[in-house]
């Protein structure tokens, strides 16, 4: 199998946690051919998408971290020339990360297999996903109306303000009634109005951590990333210094996944991080979703593994030339 990785720089890459880096590992070990491009790297010339690809080799563990890469001189090749063309450059989904998936749609569209799917990527946003699915959501507002966020927060005393584009658990407020702030942080986050935010009823059992599930070809993994807020703070996110325990998924975890897996699947979407906190869903991820080291450190499931053995099975099938059908809008 060709596998072409289109991602930020490799040697930006933390080894000891990317999922991107164990995918890659896992691909490598089972003698697949690797390729890697920067997004930035795609051109569409006489209509056809191709791109700067390098071949990629890994180098055994070393001292220096950085050093587990060697690449060849880089080839303008076309995407359809892969088997698998895997999406996994990190948000922020700015103009660039847009600009990015209408050319990889277009690549679909000429044979390449992209994961996760383009069109589905651009179209479903990653807080609003949730409103697909209501019954497991917490109570969920998405507005940029003050008066309306204030009624939302006297319904509930004690929410969360997000905003939709947001990644690493940036930006996010958990608001009171009796917080003195409650008008400059609205201001804020809504930039005065003119930005439209999500707001959820705050869930006391982020303490025992926003667990991510690992949604791979529509199934979720056996074992969740529960992410543990550090003293002091709301959000259990890694990157806002969360630590991540592996657990087995509970019923309500499985209940979650075994609905929304394959409505998730059908759209095209392989690899899925599905945001649960307690017995409710509270964001679907979907253009980067991150976790495989972690849960495959601490116990016997290696979500990359479960990755390549689904990359296989979609390289082994004809190429329809077709995207998936759209999902929530972005």
């Amino acid at each position: 199998m060709k596998l072409l990785v289109i991602a930020d720089p490799l040697a930006t890459f933390k080894t000891y946690k990317d999922s991107t880096f164990a995918m890659m590992r896992e691909a490598s070990r089972r003698g697949h051919a690797l390729f890697a491009m920067e997004a930035r790297e795609m051109i569409v010339r006489g209509g056809v998408v191709s791109g700067y690809a390098a071949a990629v080799s890994l180098k055994a563990p070393g001292a220096d971290p950085c050093d587990w890469f060697e690449v060849s001189a880089q080839a303008f090749m076309p995407l359809s020339d892969f088997d698998i063309v895997l999406m996994r450059k990190d948000p922020p989904f700015d103009n660039e990360y847009l600009y990015a998936t209408h050319l990889l749609e277009l690549a679909a569209r000429q044979g390449a297999r992209v994961v996760n799917d383009p069109r589905t990527i651009r179209d479903f946003n990653e807080k609003l996903a949730v409103a697909r699915f209501p019954q497991f959501a917490p109570p969920t507002l998405v507005t940029s109306l003050e008066p309306v966020l204030r009624e939302f927060l006297a319904e509930h005393g004690d929410v969360i303000f997000k905003p939709l584009d947001g990644m690493g658990g940036s930006g996010i407020f958990r608001v009171r009634t009796d917080d003195p702030n409650i008008g400059v942080i609205i201001e804020t986050i809504t930039q005065h109005g003119s930005r439209t935010i999500m707001a959820q009823r705050y869930l006391p059992e982020i303490r025992d951590g926003d667990k991510r599930v690992l949604l791979i070809d529509g199934v979720p993994a056996p074992y969740a990333l529960a992410r543990i807020p550090k003293a002091g703070e709301t959000r259990g996110n890694l990157a806002a210094g969360g630590t991540g325990v592996a657990r087995p998924l509970t019923e309500r975890d499985r209940e979650i996944a075994g609905t929304v897996g394959p409505v998730l699947r059908d759209l095209g979407l392989t690899l899925v991080g599905l945001d649960v906190i307690g017995t409710h869903l509270t964001e679907i991820n979907v253009t980067s979703p991150t976790g495989m080291q972690e849960i495959a450190q601490q116990t016997p499931c290696d979500p990359a593994a479960l990755m390549i053995d689904a990359l296989e099975r979609l390289a082994a099938r004809p190429a329809t030339g077709k995207t998936a059908s759209p999902g929530v809008g972005r």
